[in-house]
């Protein structure tokens, strides 16, 4: 998991430009971007640990082969579920207290059974260890869609 921490450590470093927005990129903000990542932590780290190991099913599922395969999340292809949208406005505190939260939960996957898994909207189960390299390629993304917004932004004002 020190990949992971070291990309949430990565978000923290943006929440001074938070309020960045950039339409050609994105209609969301910086800041909506890195609450999104990390409500999609919680609730992945949730979804893992109330899982039942049991039901877990292998499953088949094209677009998560190529995702995980390409390590890459094609921009403007999905659409995230509403329990991890964010919905108020977003301020340096409020992320600030996410990440604490993250912080705190991420730990815990360390004592889950390789068989805890998630139900994904497009990819159907992951176990553990896809559910894993989701929340890497998931918050790279992100991190990707906020450095374009900051650079084009960055670009923008110098242009000025």
């Amino acid at each position: 998991m020190h990949k992971l921490i070291e990309l949430i450590n990565d978000l923290e470093s943006r929440i001074q430009e938070a309020e960045l927005i950039n339409e050609t990129v994105s209609g969301s903000s910086v800041g909506w971007h890195i609450e999104h990542a990390l409500l999609s932590i919680n609730f992945i780290i949730d979804e893992l640990k109330n899982s039942n190991p049991e039901d877990y099913i292998r499953n088949f599922s094209f677009p998560r082969i190529l995702v995980f395969t390409m390590n890459k999340i094609p921009r403007g292809r999905g659409k995230a579920p509403e329990i991890v949208q964010p919905k108020n406005n977003i301020t340096a505190d409020a992320l600030k207290k996410q990440l604490k939260t993250v912080s705190c939960k991420i730990k815990e996957i360390e004592f889950l059974k390789p068989e805890n898994y998630i139900k994904h909207p497009y990819f159907g189960d992951l176990n553990l260890k896809l559910a894993k390299k989701f929340l890497l390629i998931h918050t790279r993304h992100h991190i990707d869609i906020i450095k374009d917004i900051i650079k084009t932004k960055k670009q923008v004002i110098s242009d000025k």
